[in-house]
């Protein structure tokens, strides 16, 4: 019994953990999204906040069937939580297989996606930030280089464009100077129109991919730990909820024994045998 109560809580503790992160995700998701302008484009792919209520609303009911399942014993809905857990690890190795096979399929389609949030760079505050912040921690400007921001609309480096910002980068694609206490917005205003020896000395110059793939190939050891602690938890919960199941009907089933052998002896209390001698008393 002890064992069985290892398993029910520690199961119980970990989904609720989730369970509670999970409700913070969709909280910040929809506070950000009901602080956000309602004119701006809600695309999955490039809206922070609704990947993050999506993200959330997901491991919000995963983790409702196995904390409430764990905690109540109730077979089924463990057996729900046991399945869709083992369904995502399959998901997660095929993933990493066909990225690994089919690699450069992998970054066309990576590349894509990162030019089309700088194409919508102004028309979400959340993507412009989370942009914005890439470009400052990974110190790289556009996705394969600075003359990428010309895809936008602000930026695009035309005659006809009326921006002011047009031919510019992002301040975020400027080199940090030391000592600056007040931000210059504008120390990346007609950079497209420099050589890149020359645009070097005042913005990052490397795409943000080409910054990415250094810091995967760099911090390898990193990547393949975080990876392979995540299958490890899944792992371990995919045991700890199998476990339970298998307790659950294991006990289920002692219970069909024990009400078996209680009718059979009621039965034998209420008839008498057949050729019974009633004499003999």
């Amino acid at each position: 019994m002890r064992g069985y109560r290892g398993v029910k809580y520690t199961l119980f503790i970990c989904c609720y953990s989730f369970w509670v992160v999970s409700a913070v995700l969709i909280a910040v998701g929809i506070y950000a999204k009901i602080a956000k302008e309602k004119d701006v484009v809600d695309t999955l792919t490039v809206d922070p906040a609704l990947l993050l209520i999506v993200v959330g609303s997901l491991m919000f009911l995963i983790t409702f069937l196995g904390c409430f399942g764990a905690l109540r014993n109730v077979a089924c809905l463990l057996k729900a939580f046991l399945g869709i857990l083992v369904a995502v690890l399959l998901l997660q190795i095929a993933a990493g297989v066909v990225g690994y096979i089919f690699t450069d399929t992998v970054m066309e389609r990576t590349e894509r996606l990162m030019m089309k949030a700088i194409v919508r760079y102004r028309e979400d505050q959340d993507l412009e930030n989370a942009i914005d912040f890439i470009q400052k921690k990974l110190q790289c400007c556009g996705v394969q280089s600075y003359k990428d921001w010309s895809r936008n609309l602000y930026f695009e480096c035309s005659e006809e464009n009326p921006s002011l910002e047009a031919c510019g980068v992002p301040f975020s694609c400027c080199l940090p100077l030391h000592n600056q206490t007040v931000l210059n917005t504008m120390c990346g205003y007609g950079v497209q129109q420099m050589e890149e020896s020359s645009a070097s000395q005042d913005v990052f110059t490397v795409g943000c991919l080409e910054k990415i793939i250094r810091w995967s190939k760099n911090n390898l050891l990193l990547v393949a730990a975080l990876s392979g602690g995540l299958l490890l938890l899944e792992v371990c919960l995919i045991c700890l909820a199998a476990a339970q199941i298998a307790w659950i009907k294991k006990v289920r089933q002692k219970q069909k024994r024990d009400e078996a052998r209680n009718q059979l002896s009621r039965k034998d209390s209420f008839w008498l045998p057949a050729f019974a001698d009633f004499d003999d008393e």
